[in-house]
């Protein structure tokens, strides 16, 4: 048997915690995923699991294995990839996870302009407002959206989004236009409990920062349902300009405070510390740079 599918099987279970998990990621079936495992460690001599009915732990080999094979079937892969890649183009699957609505209004019409490049890629996107655990999850590449400190990812910078504070024409109507940012705190506002500080909303000008507390009827954790309720006239709503699509143009939302300076925050892209990158990663990385420039919704 093949070690490379051995070792394959071994870091895919080890990274979902069950045979079950690492079938699916793999795309086989329990049974090959389990006795690939098992002539591995017949192999060496070794077991690499402790099994339970539930669920396998590693033992101390396993942890010592884990922690070198990744890299190493990142850099075989790497290899083959680049004689493969050389005469043919990229070819495989893409593993990336991405937030819910910057997903829909942006990676996904990125990822099929690059696709179009790349015809024998395959794309393979979750969408979650949660941070992805990428080495269990098999995930090649996130997109994240404001800062993080995680010290296990390595992150490369894409470009910024912005904030826009918008309410519908109706509401403006019934509730009068703010002038500067202290008349939020008298309004109807939607609350992103995504945001860093869902209640507190910051403006700046002229160098100086204005932080407001804000409240409402509405919390949602989505950009998007924010911006559906502020286009219901429930409130205001301060998303990214993202999410807002064309509902500025289409005049069922107002841009307010227009002279004031936003919040604003890096979107970068997030990989795992200590892995060789493929080719097709990197190149998709350095694609979503120059594609995001010309992207006028963030």
């Amino acid at each position: 048997m093949d070690i490379v599918d051995e070792l394959r099987a071994f870091v895919a279970t080890a990274q979902t915690g069950s045979f079950t998990g690492a079938a699916e990621q793999l795309g086989v079936s329990n049974r090959l995923t389990s006795k690939y495992v098992a002539e591995l460690e017949a192999r060496l001599g070794i077991r690499l699991f402790q099994r339970t009915t539930r669920k396998v732990g590693l033992t101390p080999a396993g942890e010592d294995l884990l922690a070198r094979a990744p890299a190493l079937l990142d850099e075989l892969d790497s290899l083959l990839s680049e004689v493969s890649e050389g005469s043919k183009g990229f070819s495989g699957v893409i593993r990336l996870s991405a937030p819910v609505t910057f997903g829909e209004q942006y990676v996904v019409g990125m990822l099929e302009r690059f696709g179009r490049q790349n015809p024998d890629l395959i794309f393979d996107l979750r969408l979650t407002d949660q941070f992805s655990d990428l080495a269990s999850e098999g995930i090649d590449l996130a997109f994240r959206l404001g800062r993080s400190a995680m010290q296990s990812l390595k992150t490369r910078k894409l470009g910024m989004f912005r904030s826009t504070l918008v309410a519908s024409p109706k509401y403006l109507e019934r509730h009068g236009t703010p002038r500067q940012p202290s008349d939020l705190q008298q309004m109807p506002c939607i609350i992103d409990t995504n945001r860093l500080t869902p209640k507190r909303w910051t403006f700046t000008k002229h160098g100086e920062a204005h932080e407001v507390p804000v409240q409402g009827r509405f919390q949602v954790n989505s950009a998007r349902a924010g911006v559906e309720l502020a286009i219901q006239g429930v409130g205001i709503a301060y998303p990214p300009r993202f999410a807002i699509g064309s509902a500025i143009e289409d005049g069922a939302l107002v841009p307010l405070l227009t002279e004031y300076d936003v919040e604003s925050g890096p979107i970068s892209a997030v990989y795992l510390e200590g892995r060789t990158l493929p080719r097709k990663v990197r190149a998709l990385i350095d694609f979503a740079v120059e594609d995001i420039k010309n992207a006028g919704v963030l």
